[in-house]
């Protein structure tokens, strides 16, 4: 099969499309044939070298991705040869033509969805709904902004908290993702390039603030985003690319709350819970992956730079 391989660390030209062993089941495990593999930032932290937690290598990517069962190990009880899934991660890596994953890893896809959109769900739809609800504990009528609602993550977070009922303000870059965050649902959507639009954010409720904002960039937006804060209110910090200077008083002054998260340090319970409702979510037709790009998988190198350039507009696909 073909796989994209990183044998050391670095710019994006180190992923390598090789071809390699087919894979073979454990006993709890399942031989997937990959449809389509998402593209996230976190695997452009670890192929660069700059992520807390490295792997070994040689290295495939990937943990998102959707398509077909075709092998199952002999203690396989939740899936069957021919089964439509979406993965929430995987033991081999999906940037390849078949990936190996523990049976515990698969979900599955309804056929209303496509490859491409169960590709999208793993990273950014889990992240935004533990963000917004093993985080942020959202409530129906609370007002949540997100910052960065134009990329992956943003996007998934603005249709599930739309779904519970929330009002949503979302920012973006440009005119083109700001229309796709208002497409989405969201009540609000402002250019976070003017240079008024955290007061034009308060004027939405009477100078009340926000409840919650889930933060993509700390680096620049942390400082602000607590003068943003209603009384008792909670940033969650999802994404930062460097340092930051804050004033503790912003936060003392509200009581605020500030939590950083990552989605791999979520336990069982709180897996499970997430991906039963993101399940719902498919099954109801609230929750709609949005695509940006497809590219083959020969591309990996260009899908790494296109997901980590400013005007983010959904989810970057690669298709073996």
């Amino acid at each position: 099969m073909k796989a994209i391989r990183v044998k050391q660390f670095g710019a994006p030209q180190v992923l390598e499309i090789k071809e390699v062993s087919d894979p073979q089941p454990g006993s709890q495990e399942v031989i997937v044939q990959i449809k389509a593999a998402g593209v996230n930032p976190v695997e452009t932290y670890i192929r660069s070298g700059e992520y807390a937690k490295l792997p070994a290598l040689p290295w495939t990517p990937g943990s998102d991705g959707a398509g077909d069962v075709i092998a199952i190990g002999d203690e396989v009880t939740k899936w069957k040869v021919g089964d439509r899934f979406y993965t929430t991660g995987s033991l081999s890596g999906t940037y390849a033509e078949l990936a190996r994953c523990h049976q515990d890893q698969l979900q599955p896809l309804p056929p209303t969805v496509s490859y491409e959109m169960g590709a999208c769900l793993g990273v950014p739809y889990a992240t935004a709904h533990h963000a917004l609800f093993g985080k942020a504990r959202a409530q129906k009528r609370e007002t949540v902004l997100v910052h960065g609602a134009s990329g992956a993550v943003g996007l998934a977070a603005v249709q599930l908290a739309k779904a519970a009922g929330l009002k949503v303000i979302g920012t973006a870059s440009t005119a083109e993702g700001a229309n796709l965050v208002e497409e989405q649902g969201a009540d609000h959507v402002f250019n976070h390039h003017h240079p008024d639009y955290r007061q034009e954010i308060l004027g939405t409720n009477c100078g009340r603030g926000v409840d919650i904002i889930l933060e993509m960039r700390a680096d620049v937006n942390l400082g602000h985003d607590l003068r943003l804060l209603a009384m008792h209110g909670h940033v969650v910090i999802i994404g930062s690319r460097g340092e930051v200077e804050i004033n503790p008083r912003d936060a003392m002054a509200r009581d605020a709350t500030i939590y950083g998260m990552t989605l791999f340090n979520a336990n069982e319970e709180e897996r499970k819970s997430t991906f039963a409702a993101l399940n719902v979510g498919l099954e109801n037709g609230t929750l709609k992956p949005v695509v940006r790009e497809t590219l083959p998988l020969a591309e990996a190198a260009k899908a790494h730079e296109i997901v980590m350039q400013p005007g983010a507009a959904g989810n970057i696909i690669l298709q073996p």
